[in-house]
């Protein structure tokens, strides 16, 4: 049984509910079939299991050092991103034109959750990379992509994203990074940059960094960021690398996750000119680097719902095979032990690894399928649609996983009791790997100032619009199976709740207390759309069943099970912080500092 990712869920979620095979008729994927994508998933699986999964756990005990100056990291991280380079995984992300496979951002996403799952540290340093060239290719001028995307689409060399500072933090208003233009068109960059993955290391020969600066004179605040495209070492024209850039490491944070992937202070331009390269125009950056930035947040909530994949996957076989225990109507001691998967309390553990994580898997899934919709599109009014519609799933897709999938890493460490906290077992590793996503790509609470702050509102609230029209049609094809129509009457129900708690809120006299609550909000808003998510796999159940072979007849009825577990155990916890967020609560916003704990 893998432990990092399950293949028949997989068809089941990219073919039965999302439609994939219809995706791969379009023109733009037209050489891809299931055949072809079946291999490239076996080839993806082959390698994580064989080369990034056996030595996660050493990884995490040997973490990169800091010593004279430079990096050292244990020799198996080169060795798998070597071979996950040489298979040519650089490559699925990007477009034809540019020397890429054109997969559906579906299949990237999925092929990468493997990766992700086995090893989450190495596979971050190709995770930033894509990431870094897709936004470079995006916003950069034809003369950098000439210069600097080849060796990053062929993962030779590797890319980060520069955003925090030490004394900015999460408010990119504050960031003091300076970028003085030259009389060549070139900027000399100085500053400091804090919290930077994959911001230093021998593994390549380049890091190519995305940094965010402000041009003196530029407008204050975010409106005078610019984005600068800042390379370790000089590249010269001919292509070659040349000397240093002067992009000094400082030193190295330790995190308690993520152990394998380096995290880093870095100075700009302390030893000598650090020279920076315009991308975009200036002040435009925070819109540039949003290109990154978005896909990271989706990439952040895949990673933290694989990271759950993988522990629930664990405590399952683990249950399955550890005896333990009798029913507890038999008294008899000397009668065998029964499989601790047998106990209600564990199923109850393990449903709810499953509601949560595969849930999450549908939504992120889901994401993916509009951006590639959005590609295929030629129809403007659907392309605004549809961007519209990912805009407001955004923060969604980042912080529901990043919150509930830790919940999930949290039962699968219940399952395995004592052992489940010693690290003879990947389960805790798993937690401490997940519980940094709830930071990365924006603080949970600023997903929720952002999600009912603004993204409920745009384009005079169109995007929700967009989303409950979708969300009925799913009622609507829930009602024509009788065991799905009281689980479309309640989501109906919970859209319609959404709608008066937005209401309520907007009536609030002070905009700051009318946001203070937009965490729970973005929780409850998360709630309804995962439970959109669950009919709509209970839907495609209800049609396997139907049309389906026997063998899959427990698969599709696990499906149904953790759909009505959902709908009973879980949305009601959204209707009852709907109602707290309508009443504009101000129990915590009034809260002084000194009234936790007396002058």
């Amino acid at each position: 049984m893998s432990t990092i990712v399950n293949r028949r869920d997989l068809d089941f979620l990219l073919y039965e509910t999302l439609g994939l095979d219809s995706l791969l008729e379009a023109p733009r994927f037209s050489d891809y079939d299931k055949d072809a994508i079946d291999a490239i998933f076996d080839l993806s699986q082959s390698i994580a299991e064989e080369v990034f999964q056996p030595f996660a756990a050493q990884l995490d005990d040997n973490e990169p050092k800091y010593i004279d100056g430079k990096v050292e990291i244990i020799p198996q991280v080169r060795e798998a991103l070597d071979a996950y380079k040489e298979a040519g995984l650089f490559m699925t992300p990007y477009d034809a034109d540019i020397g890429g496979m054109q997969l559906p951002w579906m299949v990237h996403q999925a092929l990468n959750s493997m990766f992700v799952c086995a090893n989450t540290s190495v596979s971050n340093y190709a995770f930033l990379t894509q990431g870094a060239a897709n936004m470079l290719h995006a916003c950069g001028s034809k003369e950098l992509q000439d210069k600097f995307l080849p060796n990053m689409l062929a993962g030779e060399w590797f890319g980060t994203m520069c955003l925090s500072e030490p004394q900015a933090g999460s408010s990119l208003s504050d960031i003091r990074t300076k970028a003085e233009k030259l009389d060549d068109g070139r900027y000399k960059i100085t500053g400091t940059k804090m919290w930077i993955s994959g911001g230093d290391h021998e593994l390549t020969d380049n890091i190519i960094h995305m940094v965010l600066a402000k041009i003196p004179g530029a407008p204050p605040g975010v409106k005078g960021i610019s984005l600068f495209l800042v390379p370790k070492n000089n590249v010269n024209d001919d292509g070659r690398i040349g000397d240093s850039n002067n992009v000094a490491l400082a030193g190295l944070n330790h995190k308690m996750g993520h152990r394998g992937t380096t995290n880093c202070l870095l100075n700009f331009g302390e030893s000598g000119d650090t020279i920076g390269y315009l991308v975009g125009g200036e002040n435009q950056g925070l819109a540039n680097m949003f290109h990154m930035m978005n896909e990271a947040r989706i990439g952040v909530g895949m990673a933290a719902t694989v990271i759950a994949l993988g522990g629930y996957l664990y405590s399952l076989d683990y249950a399955r095979n550890r005896p333990q225990g009798r029913h507890l109507t038999n008294k008899d001691p000397e009668t065998p032990m029964v499989m601790i998967s047998e106990h209600a309390d564990v199923k109850r553990l393990l449903m709810t690894q499953k509601a949560y994580v595969e849930g999450a898997l549908a939504l992120m899934y889901y994401a993916a399928n509009l951006l590639d919709q959005i590609k295929i599109s030629d129809d403007q009014q659907e392309k605004n649609t549809l961007n519209l519609l990912l805009e407001l799933l955004t923060p969604i897709c980042k912080s529901w996983p990043s919150e509930f999938c830790l919940e999930a890493n949290k039962h699968a460490i219940q399952i395995l009791g004592g052992y489940g906290y010693t690290r003879e077992y990947p389960v805790e590793r798993l937690y401490r790997d997940n519980r940094l996503n709830h930071i990365h790509e924006g603080t949970h609470a600023i997903h929720g100032l952002d999600i009912m702050g603004r993204k409920v509102r745009i384009a005079d609230g169109a995007a929700l619009k967009a989303l409950a029209a979708q969300v009925m049609s799913t009622i609507e094809q829930a009602s024509q199976w009788g065991g799905l129509s009281q689980h479309g009457q309640d989501l109906s129900a919970s859209l319609k709740v959404v709608q008066t708690t937005l209401e309520s809120v907007s009536k609030a006299n002070d905009p700051s207390l009318a946001l203070a609550n937009a965490t729970l909000f973005l929780d409850a808003m998360g709630h309804v759309v995962i439970a959109w998510m669950w009919l709509k796999q209970a839907v495609a159940a209800q049609k396997g069943l139907a049309t389906g072979i026997p063998a899959d007849k427990a698969f599709y009825e696990g499906k149904l099970a953790a759909c009505q577990f959902f709908y009973r155990y879980e949305l009601p916890k959204a209707i009852c912080q709907f109602e707290l967020v309508a009443k504009v609560d101000d129990t915590c916003f009034n809260l002084t500092a000194e009234q936790f704990i007396g002058t």
